[in-house]
């Protein structure tokens, strides 16, 4: 499965969807479109993954708009012309298209009021257009349709989003190493000048167990995939060769290394430096040094930025002088992913955050304390209200005895008349 930092441009998807192994003639291969399967599950790291990652497989279904992509290059896509083809695609998928776009709408106007509930803004009138604005990767104007616009926004956002990924990641990562820089600080606080002491002297012990590793090889250079084809590979590294190197590391044998590839060829080099049972090693930093690596070849060698290495920008490289005196390769210890400065502005930022969760949570024990006092006489005159019918009731029993002399001797009264008047 490809992961999210696959993705330069949405297109670069589509293309590596219809990619054949390279020893296949592609003249000669033309399955039916109407047969295709969908395309694995592709999750992008983008929050409208699933409704591009639809788009893409209905608009792949298309006899006419697979055959304009294949025939389009990078910058027209780019620049919006491969989106008018839109027009021309069957009305079944048109009509998928709609459905979708009206089922995202929806979700999005689901997240808004989310949101809305979670900032105590529940029961207040939405307006969903102007709120739709900051969805960037549909017409929010039109929510009903999906139109040539919905496909230009959906490419270009997508492009923009995920070529800003490794950069979110490097500053989440940032974000990490200064909040577990300032807990560290934070637990030297709790402890004694004895304690302390002992885990200063713990802490340092393990950045110099952590710094003592074997040399690492410039990634990308002879060294380095020298040392995959001899121990990953299991050949004979005198007998090294670009090609079939490349051929045996292509694991879907598209002609391409993706990112994902060549991530895979650092591993050797990574297991010099972290070991997840060691205590000094932390498997995050690991990951971060794979992605510089990465970043660091596909500068080197990508030299069209499609975010892919070809056949031929691989061979070109290993024909250049740094493939083969390449200069030494600097891991994160010897590179601070922050200053002291950027540590104390982040600190800062930490302490205001929690001086305003701590307002926020006074505010709401103020409410709860509000609400139970007004609780509180509710229930007081509840009670009240009870003994009162209680004595309503209790006065009225008490009267019954009486009313009911009071009538009987009338009607006594009456009857002795009666009988006096009538000489009885």
């Amino acid at each position: 499965m490809w992961g999210p930092s696959h993705f330069c441009l949405i297109l670069c998807l589509w293309a590596c969807l219809d990619a054949l192994p390279v020893a296949v003639d592609k003249t000669k291969v033309s399955p039916p479109v109407e047969d295709l399967e969908p395309p694995e599950s592709v999750d992008t790291g983008l929050h409208y993954d699933r409704y591009l990652r639809e788009v893409i497989d209905f608009l792949e279904k298309d006899p006419h708009f697979r055959e304009k992509l294949h025939n389009t290059d990078m910058e027209d896509i780019k620049q919006g012309k491969l989106a008018k083809e839109l027009d021309f695609v069957s009305h079944h998928v048109r009509t998928k298209l709609d459905e979708l776009k009206r089922q995202e709408v929806n979700r999005l106007r689901t997240l808004i009021k989310v949101k809305q509930d979670m900032n105590g803004e529940k029961g207040m009138t939405v307006d969903h257009k102007a709120l739709l604005k900051q969805f960037e990767h549909l017409n929010h104007m039109n929510p009903y349709t999906f139109e040539v616009e919905d496909l230009d926004r959906l490419i270009k956002s997508a492009t923009n989003d995920l070529e800003n990924f490794d950069k979110e990641r490097h500053e989440d990562f940032k974000r990490y190493e200064m909040t577990k820089e300032h807990e560290r600080k934070e637990h030297l606080k709790t402890l004694d000048e004895e304690a302390r002491k002992k885990e200063e002297e713990h802490y340092e012990e393990m950045k110099k167990k952590h710094a003592d590793h074997p040399k690492i090889n410039h990634p990308g250079s002879q060294d380095q995939l020298k040392e995959v084809w001899e121990e990953a590979d299991s050949l004979d590294p005198n007998e090294f060769d670009p090609k079939t190197f490349f051929n045996l590391h292509d694991t879907n044998g598209d002609g391409y290394f993706d990112e994902q590839e060549l991530e895979a060829l650092f591993t050797k080099e990574l297991e010099k430096v972290y070991d997840p049972t060691h205590e000094e090693d932390d498997m995050m930093e690991m990951e971060e040094e794979r992605l510089r690596m990465r970043e660091h070849v596909m500068n080197e060698v990508d030299t069209n930025r499609d975010r892919l290495v070809s056949r031929d920008e691989f061979i070109t490289a290993t024909n250049r002088k740094e493939f083969l005196e390449p200069d030494g390769w600097e891991t994160l210890e010897q590179n601070p992913m922050y200053t002291e400065e950027e540590l104390r502005e982040f600190e800062q930022h930490l302490a205001r955050e929690e001086q305003d969760l701590n307002l926020r949570s006074n505010e709401l024990l103020k409410q709860r304390e509000e609400l139970e006092r007004q609780q509180g006489q509710l229930n007081a005159q509840k009670m009240e209200l009870q003994q009162v019918g209680e004595k309503e009731k209790l006065k009225s029993h008490h009267m019954t005895p009486l009313s009911t002399f009071r009538h009987s001797h009338y009607h006594y009264s009456n009857k002795s008349h009666y009988h006096y008047c009538n000489g009885k």
